[in-house]
Formats: C-alpha cells, structure tokens, sequence
C-alpha cells in the first residue's frame, strides 16, 4: 500500500468513525431531547390556560371535554416538535443535520446569537486565543527545557526540572486560577481578574491592548501549571533516543553535539513529542469548564457549561460534533508528520526479505 493510499484509506476510516459516533449520540440525545419535549409540552399548555382564563373556565366545568381539548392539543404540539414520526426516523434526521452542520437554534441566545453553528463559530476563536496561545507557549518551553535537561542529565537541572514538573502538575489548575486572581487582582490590582474586555469595550487598537491585558492571568495560569509536565515527558523521551546506536555513532563521527541533538536526536523523538502537541493544541481549542468558568472567559468549556446548564441538546450535540470532528482530523494530521519526520516509520505491509 502506498503512502497516498494509506492516507486516502486512513480519511475514509475517519469518516466512517464520524458518521458512527454521530449516530451513537444523536441516539442518545434524541432519546433525551424526546422526555425533555414532552415535559415542555405540558408546561406550554398549562401556560397558555393560564394566559386564556375564559377557555381554562369553559373546559374546568366538563372534565370530559377538557381531557378531549387536552389530547389534541397535546398531539398537536408532539407534531410540531416532530415527536410524531418513528424513533429511529428522528434518529437519522437528527444524524443527517449533524452531519451537515445544521445544528438548529438554542432555546436562550447564547452570547447574542441563537443559531448554534454561530455560536460555535463565535466561541472557537476566543478559546484559541487564551488556551492556545498558553498552549504554544507551554510547547515551546517545555521542548526548550526537556531537551536541556535530557542533554545534561542527572545535573542539579535536571533534578530541578523533575521537581517542578512534579508540583506544577499537581496542583489544580482552576485553583492556582483562583489564587492568582486573588493575589495579582484582588490584593495587587495589577491586572483584572476575568472577562475578555473591559466594560464597556474599548474601540480602535486599544481593544486588542485590552484584550491582551485581560490574558495575562490565565494564560500565566495555564503555563505554570502545564509547562513542567512537558518538559518532564519531553526530557524522558529525549534520553531514550539518546543512547541509540545511531546517536552513538553520529558522536563517534565527530558530529557537533548540537547537531547531534537538534538534528538527530530530537527528530528521531519528534513522533510521540507531535502527538503530543498534535492533541495539546487540539484539546485547547476545546477549552476548559472550570478554567473558563474562573476567569470568565467565553469561549467553548463556558459554551460547554451553559449548554449543560441549560439543558440544550441540540447545543451540546453541537460541540460534541466539533470536537469529534477535530479530534480525528489531527489522528489524520499525526500520521502525516510520523512518515515526514521519522525515517524508521513506513507505510504498507512488512516488508518482505
């Protein structure tokens, strides 16, 4: 099987897994969205009885006639809300809709909007720019110190790295949020303690200085808790591929020890360190619930959280959808990069000797 082959059969795998987790979760929201439905339904007709006194008069003298009144009304509204077609009618409808991106409207707008594709689209840009941004940089540094520590290792750095590792990855991140909106915003004043902007929002340039300004406490907040982690898993990956044979040998060549490291060693170990960063950028456009619910910020753990809250099936079948979506792209992505920047993996068959 040749590369291209095994990329096209790989795409094909992916949208066969999509199509079935979507018809997996669009049986179980349907299910969900068919009890809540009904209660709504009840509750719509006891509100409009309640706002025409004279019909809830006229029907409360003849129970019989009310019971009548109240059947129809009620199949009524079941067939406005679709309940009246076969379950697994629904179940396919609510797949097709999915799959096409017409996720529907929410009940409540949702940061202005009430059409869900919107509202999604609104959200994914200001989670990539917190979590993202913090992610990049947690990346950056921990390639940056693991690496550093594998080259010098069983070094006071080294030790050091682990320890920090060790703390940082212990400690929850939605609590340190907490204390350092305490600290630098409560106590110090130095910077706010959630939001995007300020209110009301700044217009011009100033907007963007706002909105970089509002940052500052959660994406410092996300690279203290993750960077050590990175630099940890990164620094162990490193020393493994350190005592191959062929870096022993590039050395033995007389090859620049720099050279040896970011031009051998680092490349050779780049498949488990991208898909690590792979799924880290991913999972970041995802948000956080409770990082986002802390500092305020409105993107998709917030979107997620108000979904949840609200009871919107639709919404959530939504976002569920989403990340499905980018979850198995960057599966796709991965296996592009493992044969581009690792000799030793091959595509196909074993070969035969």
């Amino acid at each position: 099987m040749g590369y291209g082959r095994y990329i096209a059969f790989r795409i094909v795998n992916a949208l066969l897994v999509l199509m079935l987790v979507t018809l997996l979760v669009s049986v179980l929201f349907t299910k969900v969205a068919e009890q809540d439905i009904k209660s709504s339904i009840n509750e719509e007709i006891g509100l409009y009885l309640r706002g025409n006194p004279q019909l809830a008069q006229a029907l409360s003298k003849d129970p019989q006639k009310y019971q009548q009144w109240y059947e129809r009304e009620y199949n009524r509204r079941l067939k406005m809300y679709g309940l009246d077609k076969p379950f697994w009618v629904r179940v396919l409808e609510r797949t097709k809709d999915t799959l096409t991106l017409n996720f529907g409207q929410t009940r409540n707008p949702v940061f202005g909007e009430t059409n869900i594709a919107k509202i999604i689209m609104a959200a994914v840009p200001r989670t990539i720019l917190l979590f993202t941004t913090a992610q990049i940089i947690v990346i950056f540094l921990g390639i940056l110190l693991g690496v550093k520590a594998a080259q010098i290792a069983g070094s006071a750095f080294d030790r050091a790295i682990s320890i920090v590792a060790m703390v940082t990855s212990s400690i929850p991140m939605w609590w340190f949020g907490m204390l350092a909106i305490l600290i630098f915003s409560f106590k110090l004043g130095w910077f706010p303690g959630s939001g995007m902007t300020s209110i009301p929002p700044k217009t011009g340039i100033a907007y963007y200085f706002d909105v970089l300004y509002h940052m500052v406490l959660p994406v410092g907040t996300i690279v203290f808790v993750l960077f050590g982690g990175w630099a940890w898993t990164t620094r162990n990956i490193m020393i493994g591929t350190m005592q191959e044979d062929f870096i022993m040998a590039a050395r033995a060549k007389g090859v620049p020890e720099r050279k040896v490291i970011y031009g051998h060693a680092l490349r050779a170990s780049a498949p488990p360190i991208i898909t690590m960063t792979i799924f880290a950028l991913l999972g970041s456009i995802g948000g956080a619930i409770i990082t986002e619910s802390v500092f305020n910020w409105p993107g998709m753990g917030r979107l997620y959280w108000t979904a949840i809250q609200q009871n919107d099936v639709r919404l959530v079948m939504g976002i569920t959808f989403v990340t499905t979506l980018l979850y198995l792209f960057a599966m796709i992505l991965a296996d592009l990069l493992y044969g581009y920047l690792d000799p030793r993996v091959k595509v196909g068959a074993s070969q035969k000797t």
